[in-house]
């Protein structure tokens, strides 16, 4: 890539930044996702141990257990289990809308004819979005952290922090799947192009198509192979890899795949949606 190209990725990213920033529905989604992260994390588990009852809100865990996880310690583990499926689906919305809407306001006709190449267009929207993605796991870690901290003082508990790798673990299996997930909607956001199709059409995967297909291999051996490597099934592998505490997991979260074959698949599946976003919206005539 020459410096001009370069310089135009460059603007192009700072511009679709911008954009984002100013969008509300930007805003909503990525909010939505961090109360969700602390609701299901914390409030359900901390007013489970409160009450000193052993509920469907914990998943039945002793309370000793169940005040373990709440520490700051555990925050790598517990922050990536809602990942696999209901942040995938909110961060799969946010890139079926960033690049889909561009087609129901006319933005990207507007843009390919005035602006720069549509490679650098698109891919500032797809660097943005990686930005983004970084950015969120690291805030979802910090605020983790910190109410894991008020939980630990309240309770009397140590302060202890997670260890390096075990932090770097986290936030890498968090981008990991958010990432994936995020791209995978901005490719059905330029197959569909629309944002409305797109999204249903990614829900409709993510929480309905997966798990039947999951549920079919296990009555029918053959399709295994597929079923082992879908989107969901590395993602859920990732965030499985990081549990440490027997019991029932998360709506989504798997152990299917190991860690390593989990991050390979996943970057196979970053690799491929970014270069049929790019292929699909370069190839197409936007009139």
């Amino acid at each position: 890539m020459n410096g001009r190209a370069m310089k135009d990725l460059m603007a192009c990213t700072g511009a679709e930044l911008l954009r984002l920033r100013k969008w509300p529905a930007f805003w909503i989604i990525l909010g939505t996702w961090i109360l969700l992260n602390l609701t299901f994390s914390y409030l359900f588990n901390y007013l489970a141990y409160s009450s000193g009852e052993s509920s469907q809100m914990s998943d039945g865990l002793p309370k000793d257990v169940l005040l373990q996880q709440m520490l700051p310690a555990a925050v790598p583990e517990i922050f990536t289990q809602g990942m696999a499926m209901f942040g995938g689906a909110l961060m799969l919305i946010l890139g079926a809308l960033t690049i889909g809407s561009g087609y129901g306001w006319g933005t990207w006709k507007t843009a390919l004819t005035q602006g720069p190449s549509r490679v650098a267009a698109v891919g500032g929207a797809v660097m943005s979005l990686a930005f983004v993605v970084v950015a969120l796991v690291c805030v979802a870690f910090a605020a983790d952290i910190g109410v894991a901290s008020i939980i630990a003082v309240s309770q009397s508990q140590s302060l202890t922090l997670p260890g390096f790798d075990q932090t770097v673990n986290g936030i890498i299996t968090g981008v990991a799947i958010l990432g994936m997930w995020t791209l995978a909607g901005a490719l059905i956001g330029a197959i569909a192009r629309g944002p409305a199709l797109a999204v249903g059409l990614g829900l409709v995967w993510v929480l309905v198509v997966e798990n039947l297909l999951r549920g079919v291999a296990g009555i029918f051996a053959p399709i295994e192979v597929i079923t082992d490597h879908l989107p969901g099934t590395a993602a859920g592998s990732m965030a499985g890899a990081m549990r440490t505490v027997q019991g029932p997991a998360t709506p989504g979260v798997l152990d299917i795949l190991s860690r390593t074959e989990s991050l390979i698949a996943l970057a196979v599946y970053v690799m491929v949606f970014v270069a049929g976003t790019l292929w699909l919206v370069h190839r197409r005539d936007m009139a």
